[in-house]
C-alpha cells in the first residue's frame, strides 16, 4: 500500500472516530435530506452542507454487526483489514471526510435494500450468461483479471432472452453484481499490502448500434453501481475492439466517471488489442483469442513451463530465432506471438550432421494469430524460426518452447518417425 501523507493519515483517523461514534450511537444509517443535485454528472452525488450526526437513531440490531465484505466497520474491533476498506472510500472521494462518510452510508443502505448479504446464495446463474463474464489469470502486479464479453449475447436470438424486458435486464444486472461479489470473495484480499483490486477487460465487439441499446443501458447501470458502491475495486478498465465510433461511446461514459476512475481506463482498437493487453498482462496469461498464449485446459504448457522469451524485429528486416537441440528422441513444442502481426513467418529444422537434410516444418506465410506447432526430433540440430517484417514498424516477438521425451512410432515399411 502506498505511503500516506500526514493529512491523509489524519483524515483516516478522523473517519474512524466518526464511524465509531455513529455506530455506537446507532446513527450510521441516517442520511440527511438530499436537495436536488446540481448539474455535474449523471452519477455525481450532491455535496451535503453538514456531515454531523443526527439525533434520529436506528435500532441496535441494525448497527451491532455492521460490516462490509465480511470486515466489521467498528474501528475499536481492531481489524487490520478495515484500513484497506476505508482507504478505498477515502481515495474515491479524494480524502474529503464528509463525502467519504456519506458514501459509506449510501453503500450500506444500498447493500441492505439490494439484498447483497444474501445475493451469493441466490440461483441467478443462467445458461444465457455463460461466458459473458469470467475471471482468468492475473496481471503483472498480481491483480485478478475479469473478462466481460457481451457481444456473444447477440447470437442466435439470445439478446431477446436476456434483455427483452425490464425484468430480464434487472436480472442480468443482479447476476453481474453477484459475480462481482463472488470475485471479491474469491480473489480480493483486504490485508495490508496485498492485492485488493482487479482488472476489468471489456470486449466492445458488436456492442455499438441502436439494436443493443438495452445492453448498453444495463452496462451503464452496472458502472454506476460499481462506482457508487465498490470504490477502488477496479485497478484498470481495459476496453478492447474499440472502433472509431467507440470513442464517441467513451465520451458518453466520461460524465459517468470520476476523474480518478477515468484515468484508469484504456481503449484499444482491433489492431492494438494484443499490444494493449501486453502493457499490463504477461503473454502466457492473455487468452489466445486476444493474441496471447493462454488456452483453456492446455495439455502442453503447465505453470512450470511458462518461461517466455522476448525479442524484436525491426522494420524492413529479418530476425532469426534459433533453439539448439542437443540430442534426439524428443518432441519440441512451441508458441509464437508477434505484436502487430502481419509478418512473414517460417519454421524449419536444421540438423547438426551436414549430411542430413534440412526439414521445412511450416512453409512461409503471413502470421496473423498466435502460432503453436510441434515437431519430433530424431537427431541433434536446431529449430530456426524466420520472421520477416516488411512494414516500417518495429515489432515485439514473444515465444516459449519445451521438449518432451518421446518414443517414436514407426511405419512397417520405412521405419521413419510419424509426427
Amino acid at each position: 500500500m502506498e505511503e500516506l501523507k500526514p493529512s491523509e493519515k489524519k483524515t483516516l483517523h478522523d473517519l474512524k472516530l466518526k464511524l465509531e461514534e455513529s455506530i455506537k450511537s446507532n446513527h450510521l444509517f441516517f442520511l440527511h435530506p438530499i436537495s436536488q443535485p446540481q448539474k455535474r454528472s449523471p452519477i455525481s452525488k450532491p455535496r451535503i452542507a453538514s456531515c454531523s450526526s443526527s439525533n434520529k437513531p436506528t435500532s441496535t440490531s441494525q448497527t451491532s454487526k455492521i460490516s462490509l465484505w465480511g470486515i466489521p466497520l467498528l474501528p475499536s474491533a481492531s481489524n487490520d483489514c478495515l484500513d484497506t476498506i476505508l482507504l478505498k472510500f477515502l481515495r474515491a472521494r479524494e480524502f474529503r471526510l464528509c463525502e467519504t462518510f456519506e458514501m459509506i452510508q449510501r453503500t450500506l443502505r444500498w447493500r441492505k435494500e439490494y439484498g447483497i448479504d444474501g445475493i451469493l446464495k441466490e440461483d441467478l446463474d443462467s445458461e444465457y450468461y455463460v461466458g459473458t463474464a469470467y475471471m482468468d489469470g492475473f496481471d503483472r502486479e498480481g491483480h485478478p483479471v475479469c473478462y466481460n464479453v457481451y457481444g456473444s449475447l447477440r447470437e442466435d436470438g439470445m439478446y431477446e432472452k436476456v434483455f427483452g424486458s425490464r425484468e430480464k435486464q434487472e436480472r442480468f444486472l443482479r447476476w453481474r453484481v453477484q459475480f462481482m461479489e463472488r470475485g471479491i470473495q474469491e480473489f480480493v484480499s483486504f490485508k495490508l499490502g496485498e492485492v485488493s483490486a482487479m482488472v476489468q477487460v471489456i470486449d466492445l465487439r458488436d456492442l455499438l448500434g441502436s439494436s443493443v441499446k438495452e445492453l448498453r443501458g444495463t452496462v451503464e447501470k452496472m458502472i454506476r453501481i460499481f462506482q457508487d458502491n465498490y470504490p477502488e475495486f477496479i485497478f484498470k478498465n481495459i476496453f478492447l475492439n474499440a472502433s472509431l465510433r467507440c470513442y464517441t461511446y467513451r465520451a458518453l461514459l466520461s460524465p459517468l466517471l470520476s476523474h480518478r476512475t477515468e484515468s484508469k481506463f484504456a481503449f484499444a482498437r482491433p489492431s492494438k488489442v494484443t499490444e494493449t493487453l501486453l502493457r499490463y498482462i504477461d503473454p502466457q496469461n492473455i487468452p489466445i483469442q486476444y493474441g496471447g498464449f493462454k488456452r483453456q485446459n492446455d495439455a502442453e504448457f503447465l505453470a512450470e513451463d511458462e518461461t517466455v522469451s522476448e525479442t524484436f524485429v525491426k522494420g524492413g528486416s529479418i530476425t532469426l530465432i534459433e533453439i539448439p537441440i542437443f540430442y534426439g528422441g524428443v518432441t519440441a513444442v512451441w508458441d509464437m506471438v508477434v505484436v502487430g502481426w502481419e509478418v512473414v513467418y517460417r519454421e524449419e529444422f536444421i540438423p547438426e550432421d551436414e549430411g542430413s537434410y534440412k526439414i521445412l516444418i511450416k512453409v512461409e506465410k503471413k502470421l496473423r494469430k498466435p502460432a503453436r506447432n510441434s515437431f519430433y526430433i530424431h537427431e541433434p540440430g536446431k529449430l530456426v524460426f524466420t520472421i520477416e517484417n516488411k512494414t516500417s514498424d518495429k515489432k515485439s516477438i514473444f515465444y516459449r518452447y519445451k521438449f518432451k521425451p518421446t518414443i517414436p512410432c514407426y511405419t512397417s515399411i520405412g521405419r521413419h518417425p510419424i509426427r
